[in-house]
């Protein structure tokens, strides 16, 4: 299998999982202004176990097609991308918040210092990706069984560690979710085939898990809240390990089976795109919020939430067809060539510039 090839519903899956994070912070940025819970607080409470988990089972499942590769190589791809998208919208955010808005020029250097130890924002996706990819390629070197580390990274996760580390913290809570895709990949693409093969068994068999999921998730006291959710069953940490792996899984089940319906290409294509929503949405959905509450147009948690989320969704879609079309800025969503490390695919030498992906 080609690294080069895409799937229609990785992509799907990939666009569903947008969306969901995107969601999340829409319901929690109006609900901490209105005190209130929205429509939105719900969907995201069902969401709950697998929503973060799917965007790292899916970034692995393709690492095994490159993580033989020299060191070099394969950190350009799977570290250095990563950090150099994470390091960009840090600057721009503090340049932005700290130092436009703040008027605080000193804090916008250690603010940008301190990120490099500690995760930024919302953009510690980012920053985990590059040392989940890290760590992996470590214990592939070492030859680790993959037995032993799904075991440890699952004993990490249920141990619900809380580190003055933000980044130790993520690394407990989702690594194993990561090397999951990276060493079930041949199954989940399995399951996700046969899924396609049987479409009728497929949607009966999601939806006994969506009834399951939320009930395991509301029962007994699972309730959604302005600015967080207190799960019910579905917070035993043992049962939150399977329903997130269930969950993210179900979701590719789910990218496949849409990808079978008409008009449902926009969905594939904000999931091919989907790093250019996560890095610049926060800026739009602050801006939305602030016009719509001061200006009194829209008044319920939940009319505001989705508009919220709507917003947060298009606007960074239209801003990178603008620099697609205008060609300015291209560097803020695509890595240049001196953002590579020398003599890979991608940097300023030409003669690799040129050859094909292998």
């Amino acid at each position: 299998m080609s690294e080069a090839r895409r799937y229609d519903w990785v992509d799907a899956a990939k666009g569903l999982s947008i969306i969901l994070v995107v969601m999340m912070y829409a319901a929690y940025n109006v609900g901490k202004y209105t005190g209130e819970v929205g429509v939105l607080h719900y969907v995201i409470g069902f969401a709950t176990p697998f929503r973060m988990p799917e965007f790292f089972l899916i970034s692995g499942l393709f690492l095994s097609q490159v993580i033989q590769r020299e060191w070099r190589r394969y950190a350009d791809r799977r570290v250095v991308h990563y950090l150099y998208f994470y390091f960009l919208w840090v600057a721009i955010d503090y340049v932005l918040k700290v130092g436009i808005a703040g008027r605080d020029i000193p804090g916008v250097f250690s603010g940008i210092a301190f990120a490099i130890v500690q995760p930024y924002g919302v953009l510690w996706f980012i920053y985990m990706l590059a040392v989940f990819s890290f760590v992996t390629k470590l214990a592939w070197q070492a030859k680790l069984p993959h037995w032993l580390v799904i075991a440890v990274a699952a004993a990490l996760q249920m141990a619900q560690i809380e580190s003055p580390s933000y980044a130790v913290t993520q690394f407990c809570a989702h690594f194993v979710f990561f090397y999951l895709g990276y060493a079930g990949s041949r199954y989940v693409f399995q399951i996700v085939d046969a899924a396609s093969r049987r479409p009728a068994l497929a949607w009966g068999a999601l939806a006994i898990w969506a009834l399951a999921e939320a009930f395991l998730v509301f029962w007994p006291d699972g309730h959604p809240e302005p600015m967080e959710m207190h799960m019910g069953l579905a917070a035993f940490p043992p049962l939150h390990l399977v329903l997130a792996v269930a969950g993210s899984i179900a979701l590719c089940v789910l990218g496949s089976l849409l990808m079978r319906l008409p008009y449902t290409n926009w969905l594939r294509w904000l999931g091919e795109h989907s790093i250019v929503v996560y890095l610049s949405f926060t800026l739009p959905m602050s801006a939305v919020r602030i016009i719509a509450m001061k200006s009194g147009i829209l008044t319920g948690t939940s009319a505001l939430s989705v508009v919220v989320l709507a917003v947060s969704l298009a606007a960074p879609v239209v801003f990178y067809l603008l620099i697609k079309r205008f060609k300015v800025g291209e560097f803020l969503f695509e890595r240049p060539a001196w953002a590579h490390i020398p003599g890979t695919l991608g940097s300023t030498d030409k003669n690799l510039a040129v050859r094909p992906a292998q």
